[in-house]
């Protein structure tokens, strides 16, 4: 079993930055592929990002490309979604997974989520 808990969520202007931690416990992250995912209301949910256990490959949505960077800390056994130059279309609740699979587009494991709101 892994417990996954996203943290770092808030209210941010167009065009700044938050940046997302995601602490599992129970298992070590380095056995799992890591994705980010959102849901925005009314909308289901979508992949956003992903990393494999490894840390070598790294997988975006095409919106986020170039503005997200998805990085874990082996270490620390966290996860993390670097966001820059946010857009009002960001807004959504934030979900890690794990993944025994890569592609990740779905999850053996996912986090409670945690809320981005971005203002125009």
């Amino acid at each position: 079993q892994v417990q996954l808990v996203e943290s770092g969520g808030g209210l941010v202007q167009a065009g700044g930055s938050l940046r997302l931690s995601c602490a599992a416990s129970g298992r070590s992250l380095s056995t799992y592929h890591m994705g980010w995912f959102r849901q925005a209301p009314g909308k289901d949910r979508e992949f956003v990002a992903a990393i494999n256990w490894s840390g070598i490959w790294r997988d975006y949505e095409e919106s986020v490309k170039g503005r997200f960077i998805i990085s874990t800390d082996n270490a620390k056994n966290t996860v993390y979604l670097q966001m820059n130059s946010l857009k009002p279309a960001d807004t959504a609740v934030y979900y890690c997974a794990a993944d025994s699979s890569w592609p990740v587009r779905s999850g053996d494991y996912w986090g409670q989520g945690t809320q981005v709101t971005v203002s125009s």
